[in-house]
């Protein structure tokens, strides 16, 4: 695990009780270099109840604010109470994928 991914993860669990953590390196589907720039992360929490999606979002953007957009440059939030998870069937909806280019194109 890189060091980018270990400080995610830390910012996450250090802020969240959490029932389920999933992080995933997705830098290799997106064009140029792969590097530590683009995660996936699944969060399951009651940390998120009677919240909205995008206050999720806001929530978890704001604990890692110190690593977006230099290291990170791209982070797909996945974000559940243990209920919709269990809804879901212990399944997050996969990446699109990366229809950027790169610098060199």
């Amino acid at each position: 695990m890189s060091d980018t991914a270990r400080t995610l993860e830390r910012l996450v669990r250090d802020a969240l009780p959490l029932s389920h953590f999933e992080l995933e390196n997705e830098s290799h589907r997106h064009s140029g270099p792969a590097t530590d720039s683009h995660f996936k992360l699944v969060l399951v929490s009651d940390a998120f109840a009677g919240q909205r999606p995008v206050q999720r979002h806001q929530r978890i953007y704001a604990l890692v604010r110190e690593l977006m957009p230099v290291p990170v440059h791209a982070l797909a939030l996945h974000t559940y109470t243990p209920e919709e998870w269990q809804q879901r069937g212990g399944e997050a909806n996969p990446s699109p994928n990366c229809r950027g280019g790169s610098a060199q194109d």
